[in-house]
């Protein structure tokens, strides 16, 4: 009976999504900014799911909605990976779909891979991309049909990571840029994280994520710090929905619990849905009633926003 519910439930999102529009873009015009020459060259493995590996060329899948549905809403997706790899399908394309079964366009992110040797500041490379999603989707507002003040990030374990730090560390655009891109601010209007790595501290910090990160010579107290985003919590960081498993033995769930607490002292709205189990990496969990309950979640939280 399940595995007929979970069948129904994807038919159904397909169904609702059958009039979206998708296409792909680079989201750099010219030379790719924090870049070097390398010889790496992008893979994609599909023998269980679709895991991309050594990405130095970042880009966007723009999965837009049906317009009859269509809220204006859109949301960058960051998908998980250690920042090592990101899961494309299980924590990208198939959130975008759900998200345009709700009338949100999805935009999935392919930002680049420290250990590619790309670029000669790594760990500026993974936020720097989202950043430049925000503002490409804020540059793109009308001809998208997406309400440039509705614009969201999300990230998925290393990605929520990615997600999370561009929520605390963004800036409004440069007025003198020549590139008119670059004038659009990339701070995220909301964000959502599931199941995301927040801190780098050795008490709960995913050490793994960070060692892949900060690789290279950069694994320092300051940049340990500056990467624990639940220490970099703002007044104005934004209001942010949170899912996590309490049996999730990969990311400790307490990344998410700090992240929360630290929202609510700055008078942020905050979500979060701790669920007694579901592990790690558990996406839109077709194969688990209750835990896939999260999205009805998210879908309600982003009506109220």
């Amino acid at each position: 009976m399940q595995k007929i519910i979970n069948f129904s439930l994807i038919l159904l999102i397909c169904g609702l999504s059958s009039n979206a529009q998708e296409y792909r873009m680079p989201i750099y015009s010219g030379t790719i900014p924090n870049s070097k020459t390398n010889t790496y060259v992008e893979r994609m493995d599909k023998t269980d799911f679709a895991i991309v590996t050594n990405v130095v060329n970042p880009e966007i899948a723009v999965f837009l909605p049906n317009p009859k549905i269509a809220t204006g809403q859109a949301i960058i997706i960051c998908p998980g990976g250690g920042y090592v790899q990101q899961a494309f399908d299980l924590e990208g394309t198939e959130i975008a779909y759900f998200l345009n079964s709700i009338g949100v366009a999805g935009i999935v992110l392919k930002y680049r891979i420290p250990n590619t040797g790309s670029s000669p500041e790594p760990h500026k490379a993974p936020s720097m991309d989202a950043q430049r999603a925000i503002r490409l989707v804020r540059a793109n507002a009308a001809k998208w049909k997406i309400n440039s003040s509705k614009v969201g990030i999300m990230g998925f374990s290393a990605g929520g990571h990615v997600a999370s730090t561009v929520g605390t560390h963004f800036d409004l655009g440069n007025s003198s840029a020549t590139d008119s891109v670059e004038k659009m601010s990339c701070r995220p209007d909301f964000m959502i994280l599931a199941y995301p790595v927040i801190s780098f501290t050795d008490s709960i910090g995913h050490l793994g994520s960070r060692g892949s990160l900060l690789m290279g010579g950069f694994e320092t107290t300051l940049w340990i710090r500056y990467y624990s985003n639940e220490l970099q919590i703002q007044s104005n960081t934004p209001p942010t929905f949170l899912v996590h498993s309490g049996d999730d033995v990969t990311v400790s769930p307490k990344n998410s619990l700090y992240f929360y607490q630290g929202l609510l002292k700055k008078g942020i709205s905050a979500e979060l849905h701790i669920l007694p189990h579901g592990g790690h990496g558990f996406g839109m969990a077709y194969d688990n009633e209750q835990v896939s309950q999260w999205t009805n979640y998210l879908k309600y939280w982003l009506k109220n926003l």
